[in-house]
């Protein structure tokens, strides 16, 4: 609980000064923007109700003064109480990741599973595969995609439509190099785990190498890439700000980007905390499942 809070408290923090360190007049972005051209006297005016001709220790003390109560503010930009926006944007966005979580996964064990103790050559493809896989970038990877799937072939929308069939590109394009890492991870210790005494004593017992796997291995090599899943989480839904951007979608990362852009900081600061607190959360969930699928970690919790 007091690591859970003190990343908390350390995300607001950096956030609330870099993005003090942005060019621009926030009381400027909340009249709209330098093409809104408005007086002195309404961008004082606009500094004195934001608290923004205060010191700037006094803005951070404030500031977490509300976080503790639970008030993230109200948008600059679109006049809404932030917590609001969040919660009508984080619907799409929690989607999107865990769609992108599960196909991953799904792509990684298919990878670790094919390629591990099947020879060299398989060996290398599989090799191949992941570090390619990690090394895509998203923007790259959408551009592909939409080229192929969407402007080439016609199968798919090249941007959200709201429907199943808008969300396969964006689902894959987040899912893809996320698979390569944990593909890697869990390849590593599916070898690990093959040479194991319990894997020889079923070899000996006349289990087929496919049987090998499914009932005694995989369990073993999933471990690091379930600890992994919720660091993967967290960076899904960084991903999301360009792939929710690309494919126009409606989403915490969009609008991100969107405040980052018109210096909006309640709305900054609240999707990074939303973020850092969905990281957290994922953390602890991940280690319960790590502690359920190994015998031994319950073991050394309970002593």
């Amino acid at each position: 609980m007091a690591g859970a809070v003190f990343v908390l408290w350390a995300v607001a923090t950096l956030t609330f000064f870099a993005i003090r360190l942005i060019p621009g007049d926030p009381a400027q972005a909340i009249l709209g923007g330098p093409g809104s051209q408005a007086s002195q006297e309404a961008l004082d005016q606009v500094r004195r109700d934001y608290g923004l001709d205060q010191p700037l220790i006094t803005q951070y003390f404030a500031m977490l003064g509300r976080l503790v109560t639970g008030d993230l503010g109200v948008s600059y930009t679109l006049k809404l109480p932030v917590a609001e926006l969040l919660a009508a944007q984080l619907g799409g966005t929690l989607l999107l990741a865990a769609l992108a979580l599960v196909l991953a996964w799904i792509l990684a064990l298919a990878v670790a599973i094919w390629s591990t103790g099947r020879g060299r050559i398989a060996s290398a493809v599989g090799e191949g595969v992941e570090i390619t896989a990690a090394a895509l970038p998203h923007f790259w990877l959408a551009a592909v995609l939409i080229a192929v799937f969407a402007a080439g072939l016609g199968w798919l929308p090249p941007v959200a439509t709201g429907t199943p069939a808008g969300l396969v590109l964006p689902v894959v394009t987040l899912a893809i190099p996320l698979s390569g890492f944990l593909a890697q991870v869990m390849r590593e210790s599916l070898l690990g785990a093959m040479q194991q005494p319990f894997v020889v004593s079923a070899r000996a017992r006349g289990e087929s190498a496919v049987g090998v796997r499914v009932r005694h291995t995989i369990r073993h090599a999933a471990l690091p890439a379930i600890s992994l899943s919720g660091w993967a989480l967290g960076w899904l839904l960084s991903g999301a700000v360009v792939v929710e951007t690309i494919f126009a979608m409606p989403g915490l990362g969009r609008t991100l980007l969107q405040a980052v852009t018109l210096r909006d900081i309640p709305v900054v600061t609240g999707v990074v905390l939303l973020v850092a607190l969905v990281y957290v959360l994922m953390t602890v969930l991940t280690d319960l499942v790590a502690r359920i699928a190994d015998p031994r970690l319950r073991q050394e919790a309970g002593r």
